[in-house]
């Protein structure tokens, strides 16, 4: 080989390593967000600062594809199989326990880390806590399993109640579990409760207006990601109708609403940010147990009780974690 031609040729391939080294990286892996409702700052940014705790950064060395159901959650089987059609690396499924149904549902292969306020085992998406085994694991924040509890309190703060609202979303997994224990609560209070069914801020309306009609003295809800949609709207129902309400989530009583008891949802997110991030480190779902996250929080407004002409009893502002003013 002559000297210039071999000069040529090691110039071309010289030109052909950086193309090579750059087709070798392993592309960016991508996350699937699937949630029941709307884009929401509070959960997106506790599922990033887990993520973050575990090196990744969107854009960076991570990517998410987004996807809402706007709290339609007959969208979420549909949702699902779009995220597995374009072959996600890790699913995360949130807000309602539809979301990670129907992603178990679309996939057996992709994993999947859901966090949501029911019961994993008893909704079937994990064999055990400790042993979630398959595709799944994550975290549950206490949200539907508290709604005795709720019921209680609300019984503490108007004892002369007797006739107690409930609304549910019939669509939602946890609904006859959430309901049955309630009911079984209010017979043991002696309580008489009226259901409601809701799905949009139609059927919202029309149940708060079936409510005063039937006389109801207070009302609770079944945790669901459609009252989250809502929390305004229910809001301003419960001070227009003058009703003593308690809710899951302490967004609500931080907008203005009277009083809310529920787990701490924000840790809960950050955790299962905490476990996407292993996962795309190489760890796999069944060796990462799921997660209770145990810690309550009862929050109380104190303006939204004056406009009602009630005072809070000692026995609740004693327990309280945090009174807003």
């Amino acid at each position: 080989m002559r000297r210039r031609e071999f000069i040529t040729l090691l110039s071309g391939a010289a030109a052909a390593w950086p193309l090579a080294a750059h087709a070798q990286q392993p592309a960016m892996p991508v996350i699937g967000l699937l949630s029941g409702t709307d884009r929401e700052a509070s959960p997106l940014g506790a599922i990033w600062q887990g993520l973050n705790e575990t090196g990744y950064v969107e854009g960076g060395n991570v990517a998410m594809e987004y996807r809402w159901a706007e709290g339609q959650l007959d969208r979420l089987p549909a949702l699902a199989a779009d995220l597995v059609r374009r072959q996600v690396t890790v699913i995360v499924a949130i807000q309602s326990a539809a979301a990670p149904l129907a992603a178990k549902a679309a996939t057996a292969t992709i994993p999947i880390v859901f966090s949501i306020g029911g019961d994993a085992v008893k909704l079937g998406l994990v064999s055990s806590l400790n042993r979630p085994s398959g595709n799944l694991t994550g975290t549950s924040f206490l949200y539907n399993t508290l709604a005795p509890k709720r019921l209680e309190m609300l019984h503490e703060l108007v004892p002369n109640a007797a006739v107690i609202g409930f609304l549910v979303n019939p669509k939602n997994p946890s609904s006859q579990s959430e309901t049955a224990d309630v009911q079984t609560a209010a017979r043991t209070l002696g309580l008489r409760m009226v259901t409601q069914n809701a799905t949009s801020d139609h059927d919202i309306d029309a149940a708060f207006a079936s409510f005063v009609q039937q006389r109801v003295e207070a009302i609770t809800f079944a945790a669901d990601a459609v009252f989250n949609k809502h929390h305004d709207q229910l809001i301003a129902l419960a001070a227009r109708y003058a009703v003593p309400t308690m809710y899951f989530a302490r967004e609500f009583t931080a907008a203005g609403g009277l009083m809310s008891y529920g787990g701490d949802m924000a840790n809960a997110y950050r955790l299962a940010g905490i476990y996407a991030g292993r996962i795309l480190k190489g760890e796999k779902p069944s060796d990462l147990p799921a997660q209770l996250v145990t810690k309550v929080e009862l929050v109380i407004n104190l303006k939204a009780a004056k406009a009602l002409g009630l005072t809070f009893p000692v026995t609740l502002l004693g327990r309280a974690d945090e009174v807003v003013e």
